[in-house]
């Protein structure tokens, strides 16, 4: 059988001093930093969860405000296009009131003008009807005379028809 003698004591005895020894020295050192590593590890990715969640909540609100700067960029298009068609339209407005102003000044001014030549062309008349009377009658009339047989001249004239001018 197994004989127990002293050298056999004495290296069990430094057997289990080693062990206590490496377990105060080495093991719990080794525990405790590997714990350390683990905890450092699982904070890490605690980290990275929530940096992970606030990425997406950033990422949320630029979109956001990218979708309003749209939405305003698009506003401030519209109003820009609704105030080029109404200034537009207003210019348009102006030269049409323009066109229809210098029309009417222009056909007022053919009326004066028609006037003034149907007056210069009585005028005329008058002369031509007073110079060929005096070559048909020889004699001599009254002013009265002659007035009544001009104004009969000139009512006997077609008004529709002095020149190319109606009265």
């Amino acid at each position: 059988m197994i004989e127990i003698n002293a050298t056999i004591m004495a290296q069990i005895l430094n057997f289990l001093i080693l062990v206590v020894i490496l377990r105060a020295v080495a093991y719990k050192p080794v525990v405790n930093m590997l714990k350390a590593r683990e905890d450092k590890i699982a904070e890490s990715l605690d980290k990275a969860e929530a940096d992970k969640a606030e990425a997406g909540a950033t990422l949320k609100k630029y979109q956001a405000q990218l979708a309003e700067a749209r939405t305003k960029a698009q506003d401030i298009m519209d109003k820009a296009e609704k105030a080029a068609r109404d200034e537009r339209d207003a210019s348009i407005a102006a030269t049409k009131h323009e066109i229809e102003q210098l029309k009417k000044a222009a056909q007022e001014e053919i009326q004066r003008d028609r006037e003034k030549a149907v007056a210069e062309l009585k005028g005329e008349v008058v002369n031509l009807s007073m110079a060929a009377a005096s070559k048909i009658i020889a004699k001599n009339i009254s002013a009265a005379d002659n007035e009544e047989i001009i104004g009969e001249f000139i009512a006997k004239l077609d008004k529709d028809k002095i020149g190319d001018l109606s009265c």
